[in-house]
């Protein structure tokens, strides 16, 4: 079974968690969705002046504006294929915060011709990062991001490292509990931390053949450039 994980990780797929396996094999040769249901025990912001930018990006609903802890949580990782005939994977994350949700919305497909897999961010894809995934010794899943892109129209620039941000996440599967852990964490090589947030929640998997993807969950505009 192939989904845009396991093309990225090769091998290195299997050296993960079997739950964590199932969780990344969404997609549409296996036919399947994941809707996760969880708490965020904290989403945090950094210094005072990144806000600003964070209620700006919470316009396009890219990354979460608003703290909180024990914040109800739901993750939507749907496949389809665009507009452009590409397999892809939505990360849909709607946080229950007091005042009304927030969503930060992601849209992945995976691109060979640059050894990784592009997250597009927001509701426009404006942004577009590359994700590098492995699978570390005790079977979680390591997520680092590298060059970051804005793209508008004619426009296609790379987002110079003064202004953009490190993003690392860690996925696993605790035993114990049933439930899956992630923790994010997005930083600014010179001016330290700007948002992140952990938390755990629980997995059920959808036919999508059968429901197919839900109004609201794909991009309004999709960026051709990969």
């Amino acid at each position: 079974m192939t989904s845009i994980f396991r093309a990225h990780m090769g091998a290195d797929f299997d050296r993960l968690h079997p739950e964590l396996q199932r969780r990344f094999s969404v997609g549409l040769e296996s036919g399947q969705g994941c809707v996760g249901h969880g708490t965020m025990e904290r989403i945090w912001h950094g210094r005072g002046f990144v806000k600003p930018f964070l209620r700006l990006g919470g316009t396009r609903n890219i990354l979460v504006p608003r703290e909180g802890r024990d914040v109800p949580f739901v993750i939507e990782n749907m496949p389809y294929a665009d507009s452009y005939g590409r397999e892809t994977v939505t990360f849909v994350r709607t946080f229950r915060l007091p005042g009304g949700p927030r969503r930060f919305d992601a849209t992945m497909i995976h691109s060979p011709e640059r050894g990784s897999i592009l997250d597009y961010l927001g509701t426009h894809q404006h942004l577009a990062s590359d994700l590098h995934m492995s699978a570390e010794p005790d079977g979680s899943l390591l997520i680092r991001s590298g060059e970051h892109r804005f793209r508008e129209g004619r426009l296609d620039v790379r987002v110079p490292a003064p202004i953009g941000g490190d993003a690392e996440v860690r996925e696993s599967f605790d035993e114990t509990t049933g439930r899956f852990r992630i923790r994010v964490r997005v930083a600014n090589r010179y001016v330290g931390p700007l948002f992140g947030y952990e938390g755990s929640f629980t997995a059920r998997y959808v036919d999508v053949r059968t429901h197919g993807v839900r109004g609201g969950l794909r991009p309004v505009r999709e960026e051709a450039r990969a």
